[in-house]
Parts: C-alpha cells; sequence; structure tokens
C-alpha cells in the first residue's frame, strides 16, 4: 500500500538554514565531543555516540576528537593508543600531565575509529576540594562528598575545562567547538564558559535527570508537567546538586539540544529552557542492512528459538510451533518506564481472547537484566533432555536409513513393522519416558535473588500466566543479556531479534527507544508507543505507521486501561494475520529503514553546531535561523 506522503527529508520537522554541507569551513574547525560513556558502555547513550562516530568521522576526519574519563581495562582493549595528529593538542594534554594528571589518547577501535582523549581521574583526584571551590565560586553549586558520580564527573569537567584553556593559551587559529552530553558532561561546559574560553559549546540532553527519577516512582508525569515543583522534587530525592549542574550546562550551552520532541517538551518544564534543536538518534543502517537476505535471516533465527523453545516446554510441548509466534520486550528492567506492567496485563487479556478465539500461541521473552545468581536447573535440563532427544533420533534415523537402502537395492520394499527392532523401540522409549515432568515449564530462567519481590514475577503470579496447558501465551524471563556463549539460548541480540515475529516497547517514559528502531532496520514490527521519542517521530513522518509494522499505543491521552485494551487489540490482531501478511509487513517495515540512517538524520547535529558556532563568534559565522532549507537529496522509501 503506497504512502500518501513520500517519507522525505523535506517532511522532517523544524526549519533548518539554507547552508550546502560544504560551507562550514571544517578544515579550520575543532570538534570534541564529550561524555562519560566514551569507551565505557553503561547506558544508551554509549549507543548514539558509538553509532554515529562514523559519519561524524566522514564528515570532519582528524578534526574530531571523542573526549570522556580513563578506565584502564577498556582503554587496553578497546583503544588502539597512538600520538596525536595535531601539535597543539599534544601540548595541551602535556601541561596537564606536567602537572601531575594522566591524559591518554588513542583511537577507539568502533566503526569509524575516531580519536579519544581520556582523563584519569584517580590522577587527579588531589584537586577535588580545590575544584569544588571553583565551582561553588562559579556558580554556587555545591557537591556532597558521599555523591561519587558527582565529584567524579566535577573532576572530569575541570580536567577537560583545563584542556580547553591550554589549547586555546596557545592561540590556537581554528574556532572550537565543544559538544556535551548529559550533567555528567556538564561541568566541564559550566567551567568552560565561565572562564571565557572562546569556544563554541553544545549540549544535549537525551532524558532529563528528574523526570526519570519521577517516572521511576510512578508519578502521573505528562499530565503534571507544570505543577511539580522542580527544586523540592529533586531535593527529596537527593539529586538537588546533580539537578543543579545540568541545569546550569543547559542555560550556559549555546546551543541547547535533546533527542525527541516529547522530551523537548519535557526539557522546557524541568530545565526552563526550550531545545534548539530537536536530533534525532539514528543507526548505522548499513551495520543492519541485509538487503532482500533478511526474510531468511529472520527464518534461520526463529528456528534457533523453535530449539530452545522445544528445550524449554518438554513435556508440555502440545503446540505447534509452526503457529507459534515469538513477541520479545528487552532493554533496562525498569518496570514502569519500559512499560512491563502495561504489557503483562495485555498478555493476560489477549491470553483470554486466543483460548477463545485462535489457534495461535504466543510466546513471550523478558529480555531484562536482573539480579541473579545462576541459570535454574529445570532450564538447564530442559536443553539437556532436547539434546538426547534429537541425539535418539538421530540413532534410530541412521539405523532406519541404511536398511531402508539395503532392502531397496534388493529391490524389496520392507516391512515397516520389522525394519526397527526392539532395541529401537526400547532407546525411543526411555527417550520419550525422559521428556516427562511433573512440573509447569519455568516462567524464568535463572535462579532469581529477589524472586518473591521481584516486578515481572510478581505480576506473573497476580496474571496467573504460568505456562500451563491451556495457557495460548507463555512467559520466559530471560534475566540477563543475550549471548552467543549462553549454554541456555546461544544467540546475540541481533540474530535474536530477527528471530521473533514483534518487538512489544509500550515505554511510560523513552525519550528516544533504540529497540524499536533496530527492530526496524531488521524488518521487525514493533510496537511503541507516543511518549517515546521513536513513537513520536515515526507518528509524525510515516502516514499509517501500523501498516508498516510500527503500531503506536496511546499512553498521553488515554487512560490506562484504554491503552491496556488498544496494545491488547494491536497483540491480538497481529496474531490474526496469516504468514503471507507478516512476510508482506515485514518488508514494509524494513523499507523505513533509511528514514533512521544517521547519513540523514546526521544534519540535525550539522545544524546545531552552525548555530552554536553564529550565536559563540557571530562575527565570523552568520546563520539565519528562520531559511528554509536546500534539499538535493530526499530518502524515499525502497520499492
Amino acid at each position: 500500500m503506497p504512502l500518501s506522503r513520500s517519507l522525505s527529508m523535506t517532511s522532517l520537522s523544524g526549519v533548518l538554514p539554507a547552508w550546502e554541507e560544504d560551507e562550514l569551513p571544517v578544515e579550520d574547525l575543532l570538534l570534541f565531543e564529550v561524555a562519560w560513556e566514551v569507551t565505557n558502555k553503561v547506558g544508551g547513550i554509549y549507543t548514539v555516540i558509538q553509532t554515529k562516530a562514523k559519519i561524524t568521522v566522514d564528515e570532519w576526519g582528524e578534526n574530531y576528537y571523542m573526549m570522556g574519563p580513563y578506565f584502564e581495562q577498556n582503554f587496553k582493549t578497546q583503544v588502539e593508543g597512538c600520538e596525536p595528529p595535531n601539535p597543539a593538542i599534544r601540548k595541551a594534554m602535556d601541561a596537564l600531565i606536567h602537572n601531575g594528571c594522566q591524559v591518554h589518547f588513542g583511537r577507539w577501535l568502533i566503526e569509524g575509529s575516531p580519536y579519544v582523549i581520556l582523563f584519569d581521574i584517580g590522577s587527579a583526584a588531589w584537586n577535588l576540594d580545590r575544584w569544588k571551590g571553583d565551582l561553588w565560586q562559579t556558580c554556587s553549586i555545591g557537591l556532597p562528598y558521599h555523591d561519587r558520580e558527582a565529584n567524579d564527573s566535577l573532576i572530569l569537567g575541570s580536567l577537560i575545562a583545563w584542556f580547553f584553556k591550554e589549547l586555546w593559551l596557545q592561540n590556537y587559529k581554528p574556532n572550537v567547538i565543544g559538544h556535551f552530553h548529559e550533567w555528567q558532561a556538564g561541568a566541564g561546559l559550566i567551567l568552560s564558559r565561565s572562564r571565557k574560553i572562546p569556544m563554541a559549546t553544545v549540549f544535549t540532553t537525551h532524558a532529563t535527570l528528574l523526570g526519570r527519577y519521577l517516572c521511576a516512582g510512578n508519578a502521573d508525569f505528562y499530565n503534571n508537567l507544570d505543577k511539580f515543583n522542580i527544586d523540592k522534587e529533586a531535593g527529596e530525592r537527593q539529586i538537588y546538586h546533580r539537578y543543579c549542574l545540568e541545569r546550569a550546562a543547559v542555560h550556559c550551552a549555546h546551543v541547547f539540544t535533546t533527542v525527541s520532541q516529547i522530551t523537548a517538551v519535557e526539557a522546557n518544564h524541568m530545565l526552563h529552557r526550550k531545545p534548539d534543536v530537536v536530533t534525532p538518534n539514528g543507526l548505522n543502517v548499513k551495520k543492519f542492512s541485509a538487503m532482500h537476505e533478511f526474510q531468511n535471516l529472520h527464518s534461520t533465527s526463529k528456528t534457533r528459538i523453535q530449539e530452545f523453545v522445544r528445550g524449554h516446554f518438554y513435556g508440555h510441548l502440545d503446540f505447534n510451533l509452526e503457529k507459534t509466534l515469538f513477541f520479545f520486550i528487552a532493554g533496562r528492567y525498569e518496570f514502569s518506564n519500559k512499560g512491563a506492567d502495561i504489557f503483562l496485563e495485555s498478555l493476560s487479556r489477549l491470553n483470554y481472547l486466543l483460548r477463545v478465539r485462535n489457534d495461535v500461541t504466543v510466546v513471550v521473552f523478558f529480555i531484562m537484566p536482573a539480579k541473579t545468581n545462576n541459570f535454574n536447573v529445570e532450564s538447564l535440563k530442559g536443553q539437556a533432555v532436547r539434546k538426547q532427544l534429537w541425539d535418539t533420533a538421530h540413532t534410530v534415523k541412521e539405523k532406519f536409513g541404511k536398511k531402508l537402502y539395503d532392502a531397496l537395492l534388493t529391490g524389496t520394499i520392507p516391512d515397516m513393522n520389522s525394519i526397527l527392532d526392539r532395541d529401537d523401540f526400547t532407546i525411543m522409549k526411555r527417550a520419550i519416558y525422559a521428556t516427562q515432568r511433573h512440573s509447569l515449564p519455568p516462567v524464568t530462567t535463572h535462579n532469581m535473588l529477589d524472586d518473591s519481590t521481584d516486578p515481572i514475577l510478581s505480576n506473573v503470579r497476580r496474571i496467573g500466566l504460568f505456562n500451563s496447558r491451556n495457557d495460548r501465551v507463555k512467559i520466559i524471563f530471560h534475566p540477563e543479556f543475550l549471548s552467543s556463549t549462553s549454554p541456555l539460548l546461544p544467540m546475540d541480540y541481533e540474530d535474536f531479534v530477527r528471530g521473533c515475529n514483534l518487538g512489544v516497547f509500550p515505554s511510560y517514559y523513552e525519550p528516544w527507544g533504540y529497540t524499536p528502531g533496530e527492530c526496524t532496520v531488521m524488518g521487525i514490527p514493533s510496537v511503541t508507543t507516543n511518549l517515546s521519542g521513536f513513537g513520536c517521530f515515526m507518528e509524525e513522518h510515516v502516514s499509517d505507521p501500523a501498516a508498516y509494522g510500527i503500531y503506536i499505543v496511546d499512553r498521553r491521552f488515554r487512560s490506562p486501561e484504554e491503552s491496556c485494551n488498544q496494545l491488547t487489540q494491536f497483540m491480538f490482531s497481529f496474531c490474526q494475520q496469516s504468514r503471507r501478511q507478516r512476510i508482506i509487513q515485514r518488508n514494509r517495515t524494513e523499507r523505513l529503514s533509511d528514514l533512521l540512517d544517521w547519513r540523514y538524520l546526521g544534519r540535525f547535529y550539522i545544524h546545531a553546531r552552525h548555530l552554536a558556532l553564529s550565536r559563540a563568534f557571530p562575527e565570523k559565522f552568520k546563520m539565519d535561523p528562520m531559511a528554509p532549507l536546500k534539499v538535493s537529496n530526499t530518502v524515499q522509501t525502497r520499492d
């Protein structure tokens, strides 16, 4: 079904200025991107900066540097040490090193191989009290001694501001752009601006600090944005100093950006500044691109998931795997923020509908890391039983095949009752008896440390989905990130996603949402919400998202009960599709990939940098922010 409007960059939100890409004199500029997650995989921002690195390196070459904290183990395994190509950067680093602070340089071994400058926080910790005094003198923000993360962020920020000052003192000609991500990098921006270092600054919040805390506490967040007493809420949660750092960085930056329209609304209320630019998060679509092969990859990965399911449900495998769909939810274990609460309630209702009206079975995976002490015995036993059955079947098949072959060579049709001897039947009966179990298949694959209070397991008990024979919805909670080396489910996350039929991410608080985006570029339909950045983005730029496998639950303007019913209906409608309809839908979903490619979404970052330069150096960089964008190429969906 054709779209009523094309998917083109002209349809993207916001008005961009009229400048050709080569108008920005990259050769006369240095771009520094600062984030706590550089070489340090601790959150979603790591994915953003890692996937964006290649297009930035392609654009800026050796004038692009990433900055973050130094962790010895990460440096040894992820960074190739080398000398800076720019003498001015070498001198600025040496100035810090000669004063007792350790600074490390190298190439980060990811796609694009960007240069990284990493600051050893421990080597400079002896300056902490002095730098706390500087921060207080500068902006009256005090940091408590017991907040290790805030103290470390101040040390990192002070080192970065010191580095920029040393670079400036060399009368270095190229103009500098500093792009800072999140509150942990905010101190560097605040101190650089307070010391009047001539540089353009951009600050990006991927989610407001207080927003995360309020939503985690089950607050009715979006209906009360204008009613919260921000200072009081931050103080009660003992994060007032962190909130002050974040807000000060936002107001000090020449340009303030965030990743989605829904987060822009939040930031305007929480941080009291409207973002200048919305910079949607993209993906390296080429990495996931399988062209016409993605349907075959789906089939291959699905077969591997089916093998796991055969083992997990041994003794209770009374459902047809060819009529079984695999749904999943994945991400940080934030039960309400990620929508696991509404998902479980909807699964209970879906189970009723499927028992009454359909012969489809749904196996749902929850991939969310939680505290465990090991795999549980029953899960491991299931895979061992499956393997034993496979080996038995293979042995009998070999003997059967040989006897059949010999009989056919003599020109006779063998007696099927005599082709297998008593021993063969004994082996098969023993294998069948081994599959008998007197308990239900486990809901979780691991031994949970907090079994009685775990939110997912508590709600599973409430709704009564225990993987019984009558249930058409089966639940498997895998409280660990997937790995191809796992003895239980040996699959990488990407392969697992390709093998599933539907990703379900009914988040209440999701500033962007990489999980449905990754599903999209791999051709897997997904459920998202209009409270996630990804959902808002798709709702705005695709005329009929559901036709392209993007189901958007309304959690902003509907009650929880109505949202739950809508999600149930989405899943039930998906279960009613024929295999052919699902194949057609996967093709449509994969066509949206180009809309999420960094090659195109990256120009919003170009706009933000250009705007920052025009505000920091108005005599040198002029720009009309209201001028229309000259678009020479559009992103059309593929045929």
